[in-house]
C-alpha cells in the first residue's frame, strides 16, 4: 500500500505567529497529533507536534505567549505520495518522529503517522 492511500488529509495548517494554545486547540478540535506550519517569508514548511507543545509547557513556557513558530520542527523529513508505508515507516523509525508531512512537489497533501500506519497494518492482517 502507498502512502496516499494511507495517509490522513485531515490536515491542520496554522502560521508560525500562532500561540501553542491556539495551536493545541486547533489540534484538539480536530483530533490530530500535529499540525502543519507555512512560514512563507520564513523556512516554508514545518510541524509542530503534541511533543514539541508538551515539552515547552513542561519547561514552564507560557503557552499564551509561545509562538509555534519557535517551536517547530523546520528539519522536517517529507514523504511522498508514492511512497510504500513500509518507507515511510523505515523514515520513521531513522528519525525518531512519529509524523511525516506528505508533499506533491510544494503541495501538502497530508499527513501520514504512526496511527495511520498501524490502522493499514492491523485492517490487512485480520484474515476475512
Amino acid at each position: 500500500m502507498q502512502v496516499h492511500e494511507a495517509m490522513s488529509t485531515a490536515v491542520v495548517q496554522l502560521g508560525p505567529d500562532h500561540t501553542l494554545r491556539q495551536a493545541a486547540g486547533l489540534m484538539a478540535r480536530r483530533k490530530v497529533g500535529s499540525a502543519i506550519v507555512h512560514d512563507p517569508d520564513g523556512a516554508g514548511i514545518g510541524i509542530i507536534t503534541e511533543r514539541d507543545i508538551l515539552n515547552a509547557i513542561g519547561t514552564d513556557l507560557d503557552p499564551d505567549v509561545e509562538r509555534a513558530a519557535d517551536h517547530i520542527t523546520w528539519d522536517v523529513v517529507y514523504a511522498s505520495p508514492a511512497w510504500t508505508i513500509e518507507q515511510a515507516a523505515s523514515a520513521m523509525v531513522r528519525g525518531g518522529f512519529r509524523h511525516l508531512v506528505v508533499l506533491d512537489g510544494d503541495d501538502v497533501l497530508g499527513v501520514i503517522s504512526v496511527r495511520d500506519i498501524m490502522r493499514v497494518w492491523v485492517q490487512t492482517s485480520i484474515p476475512a
